[in-house]
């Protein structure tokens, strides 16, 4: 008895993925014949770790500052850097181990020179592990192609065109006098006149 209801359930099991597989087959297929079709990656999705280089001269973006190597969580990074003839700091070895790399997005994020990047590659499969540890060569090559936005080069700031000298401002003038209240009558001077001289003679000459 128990050997027949197994045996029912197969059956009926069976016919039910038959089913399926009957309701699906007239149907466009929905899964990709891969390595021949590949889905298109998004641009926020996190790949390979790449080097981006400067469109124009075709240099690596990066100026050394050691930014994504502090963010690194998992201390995938490692910077040997030097100064140039320019006293300027250029990346001597840059290298990635994708053997310990999370993907986390961190060292893109921390990057203010838009020289590395998350690339939409996720490929990178290999028989030898020491393989997946890139060097700098190696992922400026890979990121050659790899679109982005570059930072826009700040111009040179013209120098300002020298300014005339101000010429000191006239002193303010008085405001000039009333001619007319400066004219005096000849009869006013006259007793102007008479009053000095009479205040300067004695009593007894001024009673005379």
């Amino acid at each position: 008895m128990g050997i027949l209801r197994d045996f029912i359930d197969g059956v009926y099991n069976l016919l039910i993925g038959l089913g399926v597989t009957a309701k699906r087959l007239p149907k466009p297929a929905v899964t990709l014949q891969y390595p021949d079709q590949r889905w298109p990656m998004p641009e926020r999705s996190r790949g390979i770790v790449v080097l981006l280089s400067d469109k124009e001269t075709g240099e690596l973006n990066c100026t050394a500052c050691l930014l994504c190597e502090k963010a690194c969580p998992t201390s995938a990074i490692t910077i040997e850097r030097e100064k140039d003839e320019q006293n300027r700091w250029h990346a001597k070895s840059f290298t990635v181990d994708n053997t310990i790399c999370c993907f986390c997005g961190l060292c893109e994020e921390a990057c203010n020179f838009a020289a590395i990047k998350m690339a939409t590659k996720y490929e990178f499969a290999v028989y030898n592990q020491s393989e997946l540890v890139f060097d700098m060569k190696k992922l400026q090559e890979i990121g050659r192609d790899v679109p982005y936005e570059p930072i826009p080069k700040k111009k040179p700031v013209a120098p300002k065109p020298a300014e005339a000298p101000k010429t000191p401002a006239a002193a303010p003038t008085a405001p000039a006098a009333n001619p007319v209240a400066q004219q005096a009558t000849p009869q006013a001077d006259t007793a102007a006149e008479n009053s000095g001289k009479s205040a300067g003679k004695p009593e007894s000459e001024a009673g005379s």
